[in-house]
């Protein structure tokens, strides 16, 4: 018999392999003097294997089945992995969105989703009840106490379902698996439709392009991500921190995790690096640090790899929501190309990811219907980023016009295939390596032609009284005026911009990206996104910088 297309497919396999292995540990409470979590809260694969299969059985009760949308609103914490393995056991489809984002988002994003249950703690479906979320949503659950809602406590699912034995939907690769909003950090997020396909996909991939091996300790500090380690026969531990605050991180608490349970490979987003290569302490354990979600300042690479054993290995793959992963460069490659970067050549994000096909086209805003409609470029060439592969989704849930601007079908061998559009641009060097130049909508038209953000910002980041630097295009695309916001240093008074402005100036006039540079304003603080704090909003500086310049500046 073919076993499901289910990364839960896993788990009864791992429980009778590896039984009393902890795949989950969680905080739990803090302790009295330096404040430590005591991680007494553990789940090993025999109890997450169980209890999930408990827990799809005690859904399916109350009519969360197959191919029905569920929210999930429930913080890292035993019962969300327990909640997330029974929904792909019960072949349901898990809906994510970040809580994090604004509020009017998060009630369009559960809106579009039209989900059919909502699971969730008593402060989200207060929340609910309030603001009027996922009103479609006829089946609720919640994951403590109820305060006068209808429906079941998790524990009450549980406990109904605990006799009924193993669970798995028989489900096909094409069949819904979940639905996970984008961070949004460049307009309002979309709903990524996963198959199960795709998370298997994921799964292989990132066992090969990373070698992972089963029996490892990950200290995943993106939540969603340690779903993929029980896949993998990995234990996770879950940091001490708010995941969409990584730049407020606790630190000791971090070396905390990593030193009490010998955590060998790390994920976390560019400003949680930042918060461990400032820290300053070696990390002795870790054989395997990843980080994405953004392009990694060269000078926190170079950091955490003074902090890691000989050995160790520090991955930066490139992807997004829709499409991960696409590209990998390990750290010392990446030191090998800072010099380029600090020119204005873009970021080397690495060699395409086995079996994706990666390739370039002409900058095109309008929708592609079909691979004949491009011009593919030559290594060199700027263009947009495109992938066929695996993991490359094919749609947006309820956002057509969406799916449209992002998905071009292609016919190879009789058989169709989506390409995704990355929405980034960049290009291949001779070597075969691939640059990333900056978001395609983030690019400014000038009159010269265009300039991509990360073909110019790096070449100004690197003054020690800078923190960082933003590309922005003022007044009508092909004729915009090139400004550069910049965000000075902790402990840098506003009073030194003047000079400040013309070291800049100076070094931009070497390199030919940035001596386009018109204008520079200083601005008192980035807005960034909730997910990575890394992603920089520079449509909201571009407004900034429109009304400090006027209209007629």
């Amino acid at each position: 018999m073919t076993q499901p297309c289910n990364i839960a497919a896993a788990l009864p396999r791992l429980a009778a392999e590896r039984p009393d292995q902890p795949a989950i540990r969680c905080p739990g409470q803090r302790g009295a003097g330096a404040g430590l979590a005591a991680y007494d809260v553990v789940l090993d694969y025999r109890a997450l294997d169980v209890r999930s299969d408990a827990i799809a059985a005690g859904l399916a009760r109350h009519g969360i089945v197959r191919g029905m949308r569920t929210v999930v609103m429930v913080r890292p914490s035993p019962e969300f992995f327990l909640l997330m393995f029974a929904l792909f056991k019960a072949g349901a489809v898990p809906v994510l969105v970040d809580p994090g984002i604004d509020r009017r988002a998060l009630r369009q994003c559960l809106d579009e989703a039209q989900a059919q249950a909502f699971i969730g703690i008593p402060l989200a479906h207060v929340a609910r009840r309030v603001l009027g979320w996922a009103k479609s949503a006829q089946v609720l659950v919640t994951v403590g106490r109820r305060w006068g809602w209808g429906g079941a406590t998790l524990a009450q699912v549980e406990r109904q379902g605990s006799a009924a034995g193993p669970q798995l939907a028989d489900t096909a690769p094409d069949d819904v698996a979940a639905i996970l909003f984008t961070s949004g950090s460049t307009g309002v997020p979309k709903g990524v439709v996963y198959r199960h396909r795709h998370f298997v996909a994921q799964i292989e991939m990132m066992r090969t392009a990373f070698g992972i091996e089963p029996g490892g300790v990950d200290l995943p500090t993106f939540p969603p991500f340690a779903l993929f380690d029980p896949a993998l026969g990995l234990t996770s531990v879950i940091p001490d921190m708010d995941p969409t605050r990584p730049a407020r991180a606790n630190p000791e608490r971090l070396h905390d995790a990593i030193r009490r349970f010998g955590v060998t490979q790390l994920f976390g987003s560019p400003a949680l690096m930042r918060v461990l290569a400032e820290h300053g302490r070696p990390l002795p354990s870790l054989r395997r640090v990843t980080s994405a979600g953004a392009p990694v300042p060269p000078e926190v690479v170079e950091k955490i790899r003074t902090l890691l054993p000989d050995d160790a290995q520090f991955w930066t793959p490139y992807g997004a929501t829709e499409c991960l992963p696409v590209a990998v460069i390990e750290g010392r490659e990446l030191q090998d190309t800072r010099a380029a970067t600090e020119a204005g050549a873009g970021t080397c994000v690495g060699r395409p990811v086995p079996p994706n096909e990666v390739r370039i086209i002409a900058i095109d805003d309008a929708p592609i219907a079909d691979w004949s409609g491009v011009r593919e470029l030559a290594p060199g060439e700027v263009g947009e980023i495109t992938v066929a592969g695996p993991t490359a989704t094919d749609s947006y849930f309820n956002r057509d016009a969406a799916t449209a601007a992002a998905k071009i079908r292609e016919t190879q061998a009789g058989a169709e295939r989506v390409v995704h559009r990355m929405g980034d641009v960049g290009y291949f060097d001779d070597e075969g390596r691939l640059w990333f130049c900056g978001r395609k909508t983030q690019r400014v038209e000038a009159s010269g032609g265009p300039l991509h953000t990360e073909q110019v910002e790096p070449v100004f980041n690197v003054h020690p009284q800078v923190r960082r630097t933003a590309l922005v295009g003022v007044g009508a695309r092909g004729t915009q005026r090139v400004v550069l916001c910049v965000e000075l240093a902790a402990g840098v008074h506003a009073g030194e911009f003047a000079r400040i402005e013309a070291e800049l100036r100076a070094r931009g006039a070497r390199h030919a990206h940035a001596a386009r540079v018109e204008r520079f304003l200083q601005h008192p603080g980035f807005p960034v996104d909730i997910r990575h704090n890394a992603k920089i909003g520079r449509e909201k500086l571009a407004a900034w910088a429109t009304a400090r310049l006027g209209a007629n500046a």
